[in-house]
């Protein structure tokens, strides 16, 4: 198994950057395609970005591409997401989640494992 806990969250105004990171413990960190999701209040929880277990392949949402860079440290066992260009419709609970497998979609059904998540707001 392998345990994640989500960092970086807090209220940053719009136009705004934040870096939010996850680290892992238990498991191999490095054996995981990682993501990220977001669950804005009364909505579905939504994929936001994933990552290959090298690094080297990245995958975003629409909504996000061009705005947030994920990235990983397997050394350190950190996943990162550095968000600029924020928007007040970015504001959710962001999670890290880790999956056995790179998808083809990436869906909160198919992970294996996940953070708590760390709130970010985007005020106006």
């Amino acid at each position: 198994q392998v345990q994640l806990v989500e960092s970086g969250g807090g209220l940053v105004q719009a136009g705004g950057s934040l870096r939010l990171s996850c680290a892992a413990s238990g498991s191999t960190f490095s054996n995981y395609v990682m993501h990220w999701f977001r669950q804005a209040p009364g909505k579905q929880r939504e994929f936001v970005a994933r990552i290959s277990v090298s690094g080297g392949l990245s995958y975003y949402s629409d909504f996000v591409a061009g705005r947030f860079t994920i990235s990983r440290d397997n050394a350190g066992n950190t996943l990162y997401l550095q968000m600029n260009s924020l928007k007040p419709e970015d504001t959710a609970v962001y999670y890290c989640a880790a999956d056995d497998r790179y998808r083809v979609t990436s869906t909160a059904y198919d992970m294996k494992y996940w953070g708590k998540g760390t709130l970010v707001t985007v005020s106006s």
